[in-house]
């Protein structure tokens, strides 16, 4: 009997140390009266293995048996918790040692330190720290490490001090474990004192405490520091973990030249690119404006074999946001759904606010509409693009249905449900929702709201009302509060208060030429040449000049920009000859174009010259010669759409039977069927 129960302990440890823990377990439930160093043999193998649920198992049996667990026991289950993130285990493993009677013991104590540290129990380690009667350097490291893991760095950074003032050597374990509190707060002198005792004690060549230290230096904004102490590694010790800090780094400090190098020598030496240094390049090109060089490398990385992530494509989206390619939008969203992303509420936003910039204000809705659970972001995100779209009936019902369903409302809620409320002339809607905002949600209305409620009643012609709305203001009135009132004195040909605009206007921002512009065209337009010429002479003398109009569309997934009188597309007479025909069609039906829209001395000739050269004229009918059978047709302004352009493309949209989207620097308009949303009222 002695001899079988001998064999199967053998068999036992054999099974343990090969990983058979199946059978191991099979073996230690035939064996009648297991010893404690089996049972305790068996939670460190599951930990070991990766199973660490099942060694609290094994321990939970263990005490079920009524067997007080010993110190080896205790370090072998502390682990496990460690392991498994087990907060409310590891409350009671702390109980058993102190039933037991082990807390003043040092390696007990240690043990649980880096548990809860593990767990992210401060609390919980500070006390075990507390009750140590003796501390060693692994005690001191351990408390600075949990602290960190908390996101506690000061704390650690105390730590750290009272174990240097109370004559404990640190080790590079403790080195690498405070370096990154100093990261998080910016500590660059103590940072620096600490690599100068790297150096005196040879620690240098430690991998960790060098990569801490790159990314202390990298954090403080040492950029010349990290590169020095990354380059003064041994090439194989520099991991992939380590390459990504320095690639951040020099992005984020705007060094986007030395990044791609960087980059270029990563891929060069053969270091194993992971999701990190894709999305660091990615993320780091879009944001240093190289959008079009962003989506090559998602291109490149997808080759590479490695798959986007969800920090990829938040990364990415914005990039086709920028580049208003719908084209490139929708492939990301077709990967975003094959691959399950499609629920991530961040990415779902993200692609409803891309449609809508882009001018697909449906595929919005749907994106919209598939959320399950949508949180204030989303919700304002769709308010705001039915409001750019000119739907303010929409935002008005969806800003309704986000408060049914139990979400407050923010600052940016209101900027967006107001907008809407301007843009449809919702004048009535948008006073209550002002009044209600502090009154019924607490929140303190902003500059941008109460130009929002000057633009309101401006749109409405209350030029009157607006302006006193001005005065009353208990803030001072901002840019854009004058400008919507100066905006809608042309509308509505009010010179008097134009010309008070427009002089609050010339204080405020002095160099912006769209307000000398508009004050010109009100004179124009009031027949008052005299001093529309003094404006621009005005603006002559200050050195400012008019920004040129510039209009572009993307077709077959490649953008054509156009100025005033452009003659560099190599359709341009084909251009000029469909708008010359255009023209043409629109005197027949009795319209003719409006000269009011061209500020030049020039003979009235001349100016329907002038206005056929227009910028967005000339997009839209490049647009139109290239439709490959497309219904819709989308082009982007950087200025005000032209009101003599605005006619003719209504015409186009009729005349050629497609819908044309056009999207200024206010708003986007559909135009359809010799309409377009925005009512004549821009």
């Amino acid at each position: 009997m002695h001899a079988k129960l001998s064999t199967n302990l053998k068999f036992f440890n054999a099974c343990v140390n090969y990983g058979d823990l199946w059978r191991a377990r099979q073996l230690l439930d035939n064996i009648p009266d297991p010893d404690l160093r089996s049972w305790t043999v068996l939670i460190s193998a599951y930990t070991k293995w990766g199973r660490p649920r099942e060694a609290i198992g094994v321990y939970d049996e263990l005490r079920s048996r009524n067997v007080d667990p010993d110190q080896l026991a205790v370090l072998s289950v502390a682990k496990a918790c460690a392991s498994a993130r087990d907060l409310r285990k590891a409350k009671e493993i702390r109980e058993d040692v102190i039933r037991l009677g082990f807390q003043s013991e040092l390696v007990v104590g240690n043990a649980l330190i880096d548990m809860f540290g593990k767990c992210k129990y401060s609390e919980g380690a500070r006390k075990v720290f507390d009750d140590l009667r003796v501390k060693d350097v692994i005690s001191w490291t351990s408390m600075c490490s949990c602290y960190v893991k908390c996101r506690l760095p000061r704390e650690a950074i105390q730590v750290f001090s009272g174990m240097v003032l109370g004559g404990v050597r640190p080790n590079s374990v403790t080195l690498s474990s405070v370096l990154p509190a100093c990261s998080d707060l910016k500590y660059l002198r103590l940072g620096r004192e600490i690599h100068g005792h790297v150096i005196r004690k040879g620690m240098e060549d430690n991998v960790f405490v060098s990569s801490a230290l790159v990314d202390m230096y990298a954090s403080c904004s040492s950029i010349k520091k990290a590169e020095l102490v990354f380059l003064n590694m041994p090439s194989p010790r520099r991991d992939v973990v380590l390459w990504n800090v320095v690639l951040s780094a020099y992005f984020s400090h705007g060094e986007c030249e030395k990044a791609l190098g960087m980059f270029g020598r990563m891929r060069n030496e053969l270091v194993k690119l992971n999701h990190d240094s894709w999305n660091a390049v990615i993320c780091g090109c879009a944001q240093s404006g190289r959008t079009e060089q962003a989506l090559a490398l998602l291109a490149e990385m997808q080759h590479s074999g490695t798959k986007p992530n969800l920090i990829t494509i938040n990364s990415v989206l914005p990039v086709c946001t920028h580049l208003e390619s719908l084209r490139a939008g929708k492939e990301i969203h077709g990967f975003v759904f094959r691959h399950g992303f499609s629920m991530d509420i961040t990415v779902a936003t993200a692609l409803l606010f891309l449609y809508a910039k882009c001018g697909a204000l449906e595929l919005s809705s749907r994106v919209f509409n598939l959320i399950p659970t949508k949180d204030t972001v989303a919700w304002n995100t769709m308010i705001f693009a039915n409001s750019m779209h000119g739907n303010g009936e929409e935002a008005l019902f969806l800003f309704n249905e986000m408060l049914s369903s139990g979400l407050q409302p923010n600052a940016m809620t209101f900027t967006a449900v107001l907008s809407g409320c301007s843009h449809s002339q919702l004048v009535d809607e948008g006073l209550m929702i002002f009044h209600s905002m502090t009154k019924d949600h607490g929140v303190e209305p902003e500059a941008e709201h109460y130009s929002c409620v000057v633009d309101v009643l401006s749109r409405a012609g209350c030029l009157e009302e607006a302006y006193r709305f001005i005065q009353e203001m208990p803030i001072e009135p901002s840019a854009s509060a004058w400008g919507a009132l100066l905006a809608a004195c042309k509308v509505y040909n009010n010179v008097d208060l134009g010309r008070i605009a427009a002089n609050q206007l010339f204080e405020v921002e002095p160099q912006n030429p769209g307000n000398y512009v508009m004050l010109s065209n009100i004179f124009e337009a009031s027949k008052l040449r005299e001093e529309a010429s003094k404006t621009r002479d005005m603006m002559r003398a200050r050195g400012i000049t008019k920004l040129p109009g510039c209009s572009w569309l993307r077709v077959k997934n490649k953008t054509y920009s156009f100025v005033a009188g452009d003659k560099s597309n190599v359709q341009i007479d084909e251009i000029y000859k469909f708008l010359d025909e255009i023209c043409e069609e629109m005197r027949v039906a009795g319209q003719l174009p409006n000269t009011d829209f061209v500020l030049q001395d020039l003979d009235t000739e001349e100016k329907e010259y002038s206005l056929c050269n227009h910028s967005e004229k000339l997009a839209v009918a490049f647009g139109i010669l290239n439709l490959n059978g497309a219904s819709t047709l989308t082009v982007f302004k950087n200025l005000r759409i032209c009101g003599d352009c605005h006619n003719v493309i209504k015409f186009i949209a009729k005349t050629v039977g497609v819908r044309i989207i056009v999207r200024d620097s206010l708003r986007f308009h559909h135009f359809k069927d010799g309409s377009c949303s925005c009512k004549d009222f821009w």
